[in-house]
């Protein structure tokens, strides 16, 4: 089995999650635990529930972040020497050859991408498809809402 990639920047905001959660939002959750305790009757106590429903999310994640950190391989994309061909890692600026919009887009690992942050995972179509082009490079794909014609303005590593 292949270990999953991840950028540099990407492992190193889920580690910055990890220390949040054990450090900070652990030693937190157990106080409120124990202040509910002190209040009393654990059966009607709100609170209580409340924050160990918190504790329980937060140990889950815990153990969600520590695994897909262990198993995932870092990858420093300022390292690659890729040139102007989209590899993983790229930041891809394309123009909608229909619509002659422009959208930005890196490519990241599957645990790191966010849409809203314009981070596409390695695994979506769109990236599949970018993968080996080069900037000035045209290519289509099949979006959900039909297919998407674009031109690969530039290619960068950062």
């Amino acid at each position: 089995m292949s270990r999953p990639p991840i950028t540099k920047a990407g492992s190193e905001r889920l580690r910055a999650e990890l220390e949040k959660l054990k450090f900070v939002d652990r030693p937190r959750i157990i106080a409120a635990i124990a202040e509910a305790r002190a209040h009393g009757d654990l059966k009607e106590n709100a609170e209580y529930h409340a924050a160990r429903e918190q504790q329980s999310f937060a140990e889950g994640r815990i153990g969600q972040l520590e695994s897909l950190l262990s198993n995932a391989e870092v990858i420093d994309v300022t390292r690659l020497n890729a040139g102007s061909r989209v590899v993983f890692g790229a930041i891809v600026d394309l123009e909608d050859e229909d619509s002659g919009t422009t959208v930005t887009y890196q490519i990241v690992g599957d645990l790191e991408a966010d849409i809203k942050r314009h981070m596409i995972a390695v695994s979506s179509p769109i990236a599949r498809a970018l993968i080996g082009k080069s900037a000035g490079d045209s290519f289509e794909f099949t979006a959900p809402n039909g297919v998407k014609h674009y031109e690969i303005i530039g290619v960068r590593y950062e």
